[in-house]
């Protein structure tokens, strides 16, 4: 065995540390790089957004898929997909909510659908440079933010879930989902998204407990007063009657004192950028907030 000192790279991933400042950042520029190149997109004009707020993009019907196969059978869709897959899970949870919303069309990609995979490759031009930050701090708390985007879905009008999680100030976990069933009310969609992130929680918590690194409640953060209220009261209300008895189960974990809710204002809410198209000013400060940084 030999001893090569600290890891540079591992798996397409950037590692750079500045010890003195306590900072340890992954990027992944030249697999960036190599994707722009190999779908053509190494020249091409880049964007300020993840996805263009006007894309409204729907599932192909038969007669859309039937003219336009001749024309789609050699787009690399799928390639494409999977290229930005790898990169989101990595180092980029910027790209979670564009990449959630172009794989729906995997099966039967049409035109529009590859305008919007160009449209992630063009901000993922204008971002290459993008690195994940981790900071050393002596605040070493888990801590997790959710949101919902209400019957998103334009066939299903099923709702996205979104949650991240950060231990010390650093990203550690994200995701952007649709939801599995349709959600009947705004309340609905965000407590889905609560219990997706409280089970998420939990078990985090008991990583970090095997650790060495305990953690008394976890601070979930919820832009939504109306769920925060019903997740606390246990208090039967005629309007909820159609939400699932399990999800009711975040009542009793909160009980327990294993999660603790707290209301977040919605402009602060780092879980927006999972859910929605955002504006850049509030896309960057998402960013800055997640520690994914140029600089």
């Amino acid at each position: 065995m030999k001893d090569l000192g600290d890891a540079k790279k591992i798996l397409g991933m950037e590692i750079t540390r500045d010890r003195e400042a306590g900072i340890l950042s992954l990027s992944q520029e030249a697999y960036v790089k190599k994707v722009l190149r190999s779908t053509h997109m190494d020249q091409s004009k880049p964007v300020s957004t993840p996805i263009g707020v006007h894309f409204k993009l729907r599932a192909a019907t038969e007669e859309e898929y039937k003219n336009q196969f001749e024309r789609m059978r050699f787009v690399p869709y799928a390639n494409t997909v999977g290229s930005i897959m790898y990169s989101m899970i990595g180092t980029r949870p910027d790209l979670a909510y564009p990449l959630d919303v172009i794989s729906r069309f995997m099966s039967k990609p049409l035109k529009d659908h590859w305008q919007a995979a160009k449209w992630v490759l063009r901000y993922m031009k204008g971002t290459e440079t993008k690195k994940l930050c981790y900071m050393k701090q002596d605040d070493f708390l888990l801590r997790g933010y959710c949101d919902s985007d209400y019957g998103s879905n334009f066939d299903t009008r099923r709702s996205i879930s979104g949650y991240v999680f950060t231990i010390g100030g650093n990203t550690i976990i994200w995701k952007s989902k649709l939801q599995k069933v349709v959600a009947l009310s705004t309340t609905e969609s965000e407590y889905m998204a609560l219990t997706e992130a409280v089970k998420e929680a939990l078990w985090l918590k008991g990583l970090a407990n095997e650790l060495g690194f305990p953690q008394k409640d976890v601070e979930v953060h919820c832009d939504s007063q109306s769920v925060i209220a019903l997740a606390k009261n246990s208090v039967h209300h005629e309007n909820t009657k159609h939400i699932d008895i399990m999800l009711h189960f975040v009542r009793d974990v909160i009980t327990e004192g294993k999660i603790r809710l707290v209301k977040i204002a919605s402009e602060c809410n780092t879980a927006d950028i999972f859910t929605k198209v955002l504006l850049v000013n509030k896309l960057e400060g998402a960013l800055n907030m997640l520690r994914v940084s140029s600089h």
